[in-house]
């Protein structure tokens, strides 16, 4: 299953030792001829290892991490990671009901949507979430009736795919290439482009204003709060 070895530029490489599990396109030195969907060895421009990657030709994300060791990448290291996901997906779960009573909604996350609905701007909740783990944390936002809520149990594929903007659009009886995706993680602006959409960043999550302006970000603002006070630069007219 593995093929070749693809060489990264020292910004691509200094990510990955920070920790993160991709690599841009704009980061690769030389694919070396890699095939699209091949598993490939990456090494730093020294030639020294950072491991083994997915590569797509295609994606702005051309390589996501498998290991970052030297291991055998066959059947048995993917039911082994499958059964590992599911196991923390379960752990995740349980801890956040439990930390549920500490979570508070982001700065002018209630008065944006608020704005929204006054205002005749139609808007919908897609979230990578499970049903069980949205409902809770999404109680707080005191969302109203039938305002559409997409969660991962109602669609094929998680972000990056685009499912679930584009049920969420289907839901509000609204185009896709007339709507906005507001989110934190350049997973949320990716999928936002496959599907059509316009993508807004906010700096919530993790991931530094670069990260996801380079994953497609037309705006990258500090929080809702943030997007609320430019909102007219979305050219959506509120309510005088």
């Amino acid at each position: 299953m593995e093929k070749g070895y693809v060489v990264i530029r020292k910004r691509g490489a200094d990510r990955l030792r920070r920790g993160h599990l991709w690599v841009y396109r704009s980061d690769i030195f030389d694919r070396n001829d890699a095939a699209p969907g091949s598993i490939v060895a990456l090494r730093d421009e020294r030639g020294a290892p950072l491991g083994k990657a997915f590569f797509s030709s295609k994606s702005q994300i051309s390589l996501r991490l498998l290991t970052r060791g030297n291991i055998p990448i066959d059947d048995r290291f993917f039911q082994q990671r499958i059964a590992e996901a599911d196991r923390l997906r379960v752990l995740h779960e349980e801890g956040y009901r439990r930390r549920i009573s500490e979570v508070r909604p982001l700065p002018g996350a209630e008065a944006l949507l608020e704005l929204l609905s006054a205002s005749g701007v139609p808007w919908a909740i897609a979230t990578s979430s499970s049903e069980a783990t949205a409902k809770t944390s999404l109680s707080l936002l005191e969302i109203p009736p039938g305002v559409p809520v997409i969660t991962r149990d109602q669609v094929q594929y998680a972000k990056p795919n685009p499912d679930l903007f584009l049920a969420a659009a289907e839901a509000l009886g609204r185009p896709i290439a007339e709507s906005f995706v507001v989110g934190d993680s350049v997973w949320d602006l990716l999928a936002a482009q496959r599907a059509g959409a316009l993508g807004i960043g906010v700096l919530s999550g993790g991931y530094g204003r670069e990260e996801l302006e380079t994953a497609g970000a037309y705006r990258v603002y500090d929080d809702p709060q943030d997007l609320l006070e430019h909102i007219d630069e979305l050219g959506i007219r509120t309510h005088a």
